[in-house]
């Protein structure tokens, strides 16, 4: 995927404005959208890069966000990250057996407005790569469950590897 695709799908997500933010991007793998949140954050914001396996990250990108990069399971390791505006979770979520117990473990990293970006693909078929998926559906269903007052569809696009569509979704 392109940083271009990768903003497409999530930019409608972010709240616009000069205040710089602090999100955390859980996941993120070798950086697709870890690039794309720090080209549209605005100058001076923050990224707090986390994944299993260890990535190199540059420590600044995009609009002049710093990226700290923490090699951790985000499932299981409690980050000990506050004040977050939002957090990332880009073809990860769907890695997460009990969504529920994580969902409420990350909000304490968030500041009073609890704002998810999730990208996803939209299937229940589970396999190797997605063991356990959630279509959009079910996760307006997650968060309605924990309380949120909305889960919007923000884009959409086919999936490079035949799994349907990728959706990206703001919950806020």
């Amino acid at each position: 995927m392109t940083n271009q695709e990768a903003i497409s799908l999530i930019s409608k997500g972010i709240p616009q404005g000069s205040k710089p933010q602090k999100w955390a991007d859980l996941g993120c793998g070798g950086g697709t959208f870890t690039v794309a949140l720090a080209t549209i954050l605005p100058f001076g914001s923050q990224i707090v890069a986390v994944d299993k396996s260890m990535q190199q990250l540059e420590k600044t990108m995009g609009n002049g966000v710093s990226v700290n990069f923490i090699q951790a399971d985000f499932e299981q390791i409690d980050l000990e990250l506050t004040d977050l505006d939002g957090i990332l979770l880009a073809n990860s979520l769907h890695y997460v057996k009990d969504k529920i117990t994580l969902i409420q473990r990350l909000e304490k990293y968030l500041i009073t407005d609890k704002r998810f970006l999730i990208v996803e693909y939209d299937t229940l078929s589970a396999n190797k790569w997605v063991p356990y998926p959630i279509d959009f559906i079910r996760l307006e269903e997650l968060f309605a469950d924990l309380n949120y007052r909305s889960v919007v569809k923000l884009s959409e696009r086919k999936s490079l590897y035949g799994r349907g569509n990728l959706y990206a979704a703001a919950i806020i």
